[in-house]
This record gives structure tokens, sequence and C-alpha cells, in this order.
């Protein structure tokens, strides 16, 4: 098949291009601002551009039969800075997207988050829980989330809304808006402290990237659309733990000293998998431990 990959050169785009590449024809849409070529598969076709240029977006999506939409500012620090700027980017950048699919019924695998959620009456999360983000982040997934649903029941567009947990894996870099794991690992293979904000007794459901890449092939599939999924283990660990896990794989002599909690940080998260195993197949095959191991 076609296939297009929004942010193809990112985290999560650049490894689903990888699964893809062996098989179909890939080309890859990115503006370069958070993504590396070095990233790109060799067989990849880039098209270097922003989701937001509608010109360039309709002519990928008209000779795809299958739109991988990964392009996001993923960042909630920033969607708090610049919630109008992020907007633009995941929202109105989204809509255009679904618009040009539509155009050319062009089946739409959407990345959606946990950050939906916001603090979660119980846990473990399942997809009809309560929605209550507590970012401009959370709400902008929120509601391509729902304009995926929406395309699919108003206009019979083929769509599927993955909403990804705390994702991790190979080529994630550590940084201000990156995700704990790869600052943990820089600060531990640097020797530095490592920082865990707050008292660590938050929790999270980390998921490697290659299971996340395992649910978007299934979804590429699937006869289940009009849905949203969640991507996880269905496993938590707490902040705590997971620095004490990557002290030991690293051999760090980091100390691990506790800083002041984030405005806004949830207690707690895990989901709830069911869903995605039972309609689309899916399987988490990565352990934390063997994930972090890929890492180091």
């Amino acid at each position: 098949m076609n296939v297009l990959v929004t942010g193809g050169a990112g985290f999560i785009g650049s490894h689903l291009v990888d699964a893809l590449a062996t098989e179909h024809d890939v080309a890859v849409l990115d503006d370069f601002s958070s993504g590396r070529r070095s990233n790109v598969h060799s067989s990849a076709t880039v098209i270097e551009g922003n989701i937001r240029d509608e010109r360039r977006l309709k002519k990928a999506v008209g000779t795809a039969d299958v739109v991988f939409h990964e392009a996001a500012s993923v960042s909630v620090d920033r969607s708090i800075e610049d919630p109008i700027g992020s907007h633009a980017v995941n929202v109105d950048g989204t809509l255009s997207l679904l618009e040009a699919a539509r155009q050319h019924d062009t089946r739409c695998v959407l990345a959606s988050s946990a950050a939906i959620y916001g603090q979660p009456e119980s846990v473990p999360i399942e997809e009809s829980a309560p929605k209550t983000p507590e970012s401009p982040y959370g709400v902008e997934k929120l509601s391509i989330d729902q304009y995926a649903r929406v395309y699919n029941d108003l206009y019979d567009l083929p769509t599927v809304a993955l909403r990804y947990f705390n994702v991790y894996g190979p080529r994630q870099t550590a940084g201000d808006y990156s995700g704990v794991i790869s600052t943990f690992l820089e600060q531990a293979r640097n020797d530095e402290p490592i920082t865990v904000h707050g008292d660590g007794t938050q929790t999270r459901d980390f998921v490697h990237v290659s299971d996340v890449v395992q649910a978007n092939l299934r979804a590429m599939e699937t006869d289940a659309v009009g849905e949203a999924y969640n991507v996880a283990t269905g496993k938590t660990v707490t902040i705590t733990e997971l620095a004490h896990t990557i002290k030991s794989v690293t051999g760090s002599d980091s100390e691990i000293v506790h800083i002041e909690g984030r405005t806004g940080d949830i207690d707690r998260s895990c989901a709830k998998t069911e869903k995605a195993r039972s309609r689309l197949g899916y399987e988490p095959t990565i352990t934390l431990e063997d994930g972090l191991q890929t890492l180091t």
C-alpha cells in the first residue's frame, strides 16, 4: 500500500516507518522541527513540510491508502505556555488532515493520549472513563480523539484513535519536554543526581515504542474502526522504583534526589487494555526491565 506517516522523522513515527517500509511504499511528512533526518528509513520518500500547510498536506494525503498521524506538539508544558500555538498544530492541523482524508477515503490512524483522562477516578483506566484533561495538550488530544470518531460516524471515514500512555524507547531524547525515562537515563549515564519530582509515589504505565508500533499496524488492518483504544501494558511502576531500576541497569553512582512536585502532575496512571487486546489483537510484549535494556 501507499502509506503516509506524518511526523515520521520523530521518535514514534520513525519506528513506525521502519516497520512499514519493508512491505509498503512509505512517505514521511515532517518539518524537522523536532524530528531528525537521520531517523528516517532510507527507502521512505521525504516530504518536508508542516501539517498546517494545507496544499502540501492535501497532496500527500491524496496519494495514500492509509495515514498514520504522529505529527504533533507533544509537550504539556509548551501547551500551557502557548495554548494557541499548541492548538493550531494539534487540533487545526489534525482537522485539516481528516478533511483531506475524507476527500480520498483514506484510512486514518491517529495518535491520541492518556492525557485526555486527567486525574482518573480509579485505575486501571478503561476507554469509557471520564475525560477531565488538566492541560491544553490534554484538551487538544481529546478534541482530535473525538474528531476521529465523528468523521467515522458522519462521513464513513475509517479512523482509529490510539491513546498512548507513557511511551519510551530508542531515539527518545532527554530534554525539558522529554519523557521521564530519557531524562533519568541521561542523568544516570552522567552520574548526575536523578531528580524525582514530588515524593515519587506517582505511578505510570510505561509502554515500549515497539509495542506502540504493533498497535498501529493492527489498527491499519482492523474492521473495528471509529473507536479509540488504550495503548499501554496494564502494569504500573512508581517513579521512585523507576529511578532505582534505571540506576541499576546503567550501573550508575547517581544519587536519587526528590525535588519540588510539578503542578498538575497525575498521581496514578494505568491502562485497562482489554479492548485493544480483544478488538485489535494487540498484545504488549516488552517488559519495562527488558525495554530499558534496549536503551543502555
